[in-house]
């Protein structure tokens, strides 16, 4: 049997990481899964089960240069990489006077820092095979800072900068880079849970982004001939003001 490409989903949770790996699962690859807790990501490899290409669980700490190289490496031995999606980061809001530094540094470690370290370990795999997709999850965030948002904005900024970064130098070698942003609410069980009022709205004005329908989005760029590669798309709900 000829050797499956492998996909690696970097930051998955139930929502649009567990929506991604099902999808590229669905595509044919070997994917592999990767977040902190091992509990979690078995729980979604069993809900996503059998979707054309098995789920492989490999826990993984992303602000931790060691961890990623790791990571990959263990995907390498599965098969040739393919196709690779940064999809980590951490919310963080709160008036500029009183935002804790740790606060600032550690959401930046997760958003920022870590899509970095993903995007160089994926990179060295696929540079010597000349072939690869590497999709990086970007937000509203990413091209406007909210007054609230200073730590959350400056790190998927930071991101979208190392993302525009890797497409100019890994281009030429082969490897398609792209940024996503997410310029709405996506639906999970934890905002309907946190914010109830803002779900009955969205539901309302049918303003939810579903993750499925994200998935279908990056899987679409992942398949883009290379005559006619995207950097950046940015997508929203049809019934979004912008």
């Amino acid at each position: 049997m000829a050797e499956r490409n492998v996909a690696v989903i970097a930051g998955v949770g139930p929502g649009l990481g567990q929506a991604l790996a099902r999808r590229f699962a669905q595509g044919g690859f070997e994917t592999v899964i990767a977040a902190r807790s091992k509990d979690k990501l078995e729980k979604i490899a069993a809900d996503i089960g059998d979707a054309g290409g098995a789920i492989h669980v490999v826990p993984t700490d992303v602000t931790d240069a060691g961890a990623v190289a790791k990571l990959f490496d263990a995907a390498e031995k599965i098969g040739p990489l393919g196709a690779t999606v940064f999809n980590a980061g951490n919310m963080h809001s709160g008036p500029i006077l009183e935002i804790d530094p740790k606060d600032f540094e550690d959401v930046w470690r997760v958003a920022c820092y870590s899509g970095f370290l993903v995007g160089q370990a994926a990179a060295r795999k696929m540079v010597p095979n000349k072939a690869g997709t590497l999709l990086f999850t970007g937000a509203t965030a990413s091209m406007r800072g909210g007054a609230p948002f200073v730590t959350f904005a400056s790190a998927k900024a930071g991101l979208r900068s190392v993302a525009q970064s890797m497409a100019r130098s890994l281009g030429p070698e082969g490897i398609h880079v792209a940024h996503v942003v997410i310029d709405g609410v996506i639906d999970t069980a934890s905002i309907r849970a946190k914010m109830p009022d803002l779900a009955k709205r969205l539901d309302a004005s049918d303003g939810f982004m579903q993750p499925a329908d994200i998935a279908e989005v990056y899987f679409a760029l992942h398949e883009q001939p290379k005559s006619a590669w995207s950097f950046e798309i940015d997508i929203r709900p049809g019934g979004e003001n912008f």
